[in-house]
């Protein structure tokens, strides 16, 4: 796990961009999600999530890389662990599910920072908080966030059936409409990073 206030960004176009077969979503509405985290809680006990805050910068701007489903969803990329997995190993793995080539020698060199960021889902709903209501005593998802270092050149591999786009802090910031909550905040949760720009 990598610890630092610095964390280095490079641009955007020292990455490489392929596709890889598709990862189809295992609901297609929220009704299902929810119905299967219900389903999954009874035979598991609460939910933990882990995504990554993958930084590149465009134009001396810290950008996020997120994951776009359809014309509108946005999500960072990231998982559910399996039960009794280490939270940065399944973060490794589930990176590497999403966004790396399906070839063994080309896997990134996914460097875990610090978790920046912990949200609780209280109940079986879409709403979640950045911290735990004093009355829930058994929530039913913790997700955690991690700034994921990224190395300077990286080949990613993008589902056929999603978008890597590549967004600007400044348009995440307060845009809850648009990213929800989680996402919408980053740019508090980084503010106390330094980006060291590093140029082309």
């Amino acid at each position: 796990m990598v610890t630092s206030s610095v964390v280095n960004t490079y641009p955007l176009s020292s990455y490489s961009f392929g596709t890889k077969e598709p990862k189809m979503e295992k609901d297609t509405s929220v009704a299902d999600r929810l119905a299967r985290m219900k389903l999954n809680y009874m035979k598991e006990g609460m939910r933990t999530s882990v995504e990554a805050i993958l930084l590149v910068q465009e134009h001396n701007h810290p950008h996020i890389l997120l994951l776009q489903i359809g014309n509108t969803f946005c999500k960072l990329p990231g998982g559910r662990l399996k039960p009794g997995e280490n939270e940065i190993e399944g973060l490794k793995r589930k990176l590497s599910s999403k966004l790396a080539a399906n070839s063994p020698n080309m896997q990134p060199n996914w460097q875990i920072g610090e978790c920046v960021a912990v949200w609780w889902r209280p109940n079986f709903e879409t709403i979640m908080y950045p911290y735990c209501p004093p009355h829930i005593s058994k929530p039913k998802e913790c997700k955690k966030l991690y700034v994921v270092h990224l190395s300077e050149r990286e080949y990613f591999a993008v589902p056929k059936n999603l978008k890597l786009l590549a967004v600007p802090l400044f348009e995440l910031y307060d845009n809850v409409q648009r990213y929800g909550p989680v996402i919408s905040t980053i740019p508090q949760q980084l503010s106390r990073f330094q980006f060291n720009m590093i140029p082309a």
